[in-house]
């Protein structure tokens, strides 16, 4: 089970906006991601917890962030339902559109969109996502574009380390990135470094691409 840390930026300007803390592993459902991040204070600024079903679908999403929370998942599309964090239903607001998974600040996101898409070398595919955006979780539904440039192996002291290069477009605003992924690891991406990792990348077995 990886444990680790990133340290997240503003792509744009370098800003710093935290430091998530999180741990991932393969389960009874799918692949589970938990994680928390912190301000530099030391002030959690948010929460995430994603679970796939062995289709690498959103299962389960629950986010918490500035005062409010968002719990989801995958139901003809995405559904999701919008509250007050504090428990009392205030400004409950339920969401639903035909998108094929969501998307939001936690690397997580970016792991479980490429599982979902399963690529090979060279092929591209395109499609909706609903994100979230902090810190007040307001949803946006958006397309993006992934094409999987390569598949590169790096040999390491625990063995040769599968990274996988894709190219990633906003479809809406033509904003490109580049993201590096191991298994069930971000190494790379615009505003997320990998600081920490105490044990190596799940590789994605076959049971779990569906």
């Amino acid at each position: 089970m990886p444990n680790g840390r990133y340290s997240l930026t503003d792509p744009h300007d370098g800003t710093p906006l935290g430091e998530e803390r999180f741990s991932c592993a393969p389960g009874p459902a799918g692949w589970r991601y938990v994680s928390k991040t912190y301000a530099e204070d030391g002030t959690v600024l948010r929460t995430a917890d994603l679970t796939l079903d062995s289709r690498n679908r959103p299962l389960r999403l629950e986010l918490r962030s500035g005062g409010w929370q968002v719990r989801g998942g995958a139901l003809d599309g995405v559904s999701w339902v919008r509250t007050a964090a504090d428990g009392s239903g205030t400004d409950a607001a339920e969401g639903h559109d035909r998108a094929h998974t969501f998307a939001g600040s936690s690397p997580a996101f970016l792991i479980a969109t490429a599982r979902l898409l399963r690529l090979e070398p060279g092929a591209s595919s395109r499609l909706r996502l609903v994100s979230f955006t902090d810190p007040v979780l307001a949803p946006r539904t958006f397309d993006q574009g992934w094409l999987l440039e390569a598949v590169d192996t790096h040999p390491t002291d625990t063995g040769p380390l599968q990274v996988e290069r894709y190219q990633v477009a906003d479809l809406e605003t033509g904003e490109q990135q580049v993201v590096h992924l191991a298994g069930d690891v971000v190494l790379a991406a615009p505003g997320i470094e990998l600081d920490e990792l105490e044990s190596p990348p799940n590789q994605w077995p076959a049971e779990y691409t569906g």
